[in-house]
């Protein structure tokens, strides 16, 4: 299948780039940053801005399932995730696109806040606050104005191995323990949801 990662240079995304061209998928990147890969037969690099509708369009055209797993290294205020999502929405719908949207987030944003721990709320109140706020408008924005779509929320994401074991929660429930995940068993999740969706329209969360 064609998959699109947005965010591919570092992290998540560059995780489920390697996996996909692993399983044999066809990639096409869209970064700011060159993605740090050998050059494959399979693999489209497309060096630009998520905020670009041009630059957009290009990586998304044609696909079967997009993959965004954004990331900022600041913790200080930012439009990149809602903007970014403004401007895909709006190429997805130009270009009559059914692609399976799978949006990587995190645990805390949205209607999530409220089952944190206390440590972590005060975390993200004293850090991560206004990054949260925007990944929490993103969220809005690709529920309400896409129809095929995953958020995908992990808990503390650790540079461990791919374990293939952990767990996938599509509820909040009062007491629930969301901890540490690896950025590589993030990617396993997000490329299985993207060859068979089974979570379309929820909110998952992941930890182990």
């Amino acid at each position: 299948m064609k998959i699109t990662v947005i965010g591919a240079s570092a992290g998540v995304g560059l995780h489920v780039t390697r996996l996909a061209l692993e399983k044999g998928h066809e990639v096409t990147t869209l970064s700011r940053r060159v993605v740090p890969l050998p050059d494959h037969t399979k693999l489209k690099r497309v060096q630009g801005s998520a905020t670009s509708p041009n630059d957009v369009r290009a990586a998304v055209e044609g696909v079967d399932a997009i993959l965004v797993t954004l990331g900022v290294k600041s913790p200080f205020a930012t439009t990149l995730f809602s903007d970014s999502a403004r401007v895909l929405l709006r190429v997805l719908q130009e270009t009559g696109s059914s692609a399976t949207l799978i949006v990587l987030t995190g645990f805390g944003t949205g209607d999530s806040w409220d089952y944190n721990s206390l440590p972590m709320k005060l975390l993200f109140t004293l850090l991560l606050k206004k990054v949260y706020a925007d990944k929490s408008e993103q969220e809005r924005l690709v529920a309400v104005g896409y129809p095929r779509w995953e958020i995908v929320r992990p808990g503390r994401l650790s540079n461990g191995a791919m374990t293939d074991h952990y767990r996938v929660l599509d509820e909040l429930v009062n007491g629930m323990r969301v901890g540490a995940i690896s950025r590589a068993d993030v990617a396993h999740f997000m490329l299985a949801q993207a060859e068979h969706p089974t979570y379309l329209g929820k909110y998952v969360t992941l930890t182990y």
